[in-house]
């Protein structure tokens, strides 16, 4: 496998010899301080250009960065509609385990691009040209704490869709049910853990893409309870699931609720758990739900 030196020279090296990029920068996981190293690791990285579409009519032009496993340019496919714009990216993973996603963008963005994104790193700048700066940081990725409105959608979001699995549940409809347990509903669980652990470490905290992080700030006996929240395939543990769910999001919500002193509402709470255990115990055959 390519060491990361051998990587970047090698970047640098297809940069410098084309005339058509002017700039290299690198964000991500290898420019963020507070990650950890590990062979996984993409490298996150943008070519400033000032001719894209000559690239994009020569697909085969990136062979230069060695044999690939596959390739991916979502702004070519056609079952997900692109959203960059007019920039263009490959996602290349490599025989030797390298993994590089690479990001062409006019020279015209240059200064838009420089201001998105606080982990950028500017590794070439042959004009000159691009604005100093400040060390990476990974602040704007870190949790901010809730407004009192975020924090009501939040619960009411939860504990409305905690519904529709119940209605997926009682139908015999898992696929249904286990798509809004695994999406909304545990959405906004995570999201409530999210403030959690915000507001328990005083500092700011960052628990990645995905919450990848969030067990290294959770006590072991949370983490259990978050994991038992992900059920098998079966009518019996999605129910048993979903009554986890609602524990862990109760008690969450409430020191959360508490300590910024935002009212949660205990009779939504009540309600909503009364109609989730009436739908687990309603007979398959009923023809009214009450």
């Amino acid at each position: 496998m390519r060491t990361e030196q051998q990587m970047i020279d090698l970047i640098l090296s297809v940069a410098n010899k084309d005339e058509r990029v002017r700039a290299v920068a690198m964000n991500g996981s290898r420019t963020n301080p507070n990650v950890p190293k590990d062979p996984f690791q993409d490298y996150d990285i943008v070519f400033l250009v000032t001719d894209l579409n000559s690239f994009i009519t020569n697909p085969d032009w990136v062979q230069v960065f060695g044999e690939q496993i596959i390739m991916q340019t979502p702004e070519n496919m056609s079952l997900f509609p692109p959203g960059l714009g007019g920039r263009f990216t490959y996602l290349m993973l490599f025989t030797d385990g390298n993994r590089i996603d690479l990001m062409l963008i006019p020279t015209a963005e240059k200064e838009t691009y420089c201001r998105e994104d606080k982990l950028t790193r500017i590794l070439l700048d042959k004009d000159s040209s691009l604005p100093d700066l400040p060390a990476p940081s990974d602040e704007d990725y870190c949790v901010k704490p809730p407004t009192a409105a975020h924090y009501a959608d939040c619960c009411s979001e939860f504990w409305w869709v905690s519904t529709y699995v119940a209605k997926g549940l009682w139908r015999q409809e898992l696929l249904y049910a286990l798509e809004h347990l695994n999406g909304p509903v545990r959405s906004m669980l995570m999201q409530m853990l999210n403030w959690r652990v915000g507001l328990e470490n005083h500092t700011a905290v960052n628990t990645g893409k995905s919450h990848k992080y969030l067990q290294s700030y959770l006590s072991k006996d949370t983490w259990d309870m978050v994991l038992s929240t992900f059920p098998k395939a079966t009518y019996h543990e999605t129910w048993r699931a979903l009554f986890t769910m609602v524990e862990l999001f109760r008690e969450t919500a409430l020191m959360v609720g508490g300590h910024y002193r935002f009212l949660y509402n205990h009779e939504e709470d009540s309600k909503v758990l009364h109609y989730l255990q009436h739908v687990n115990q309603l007979p398959k055959d009923a023809k009214e739900i009450y």
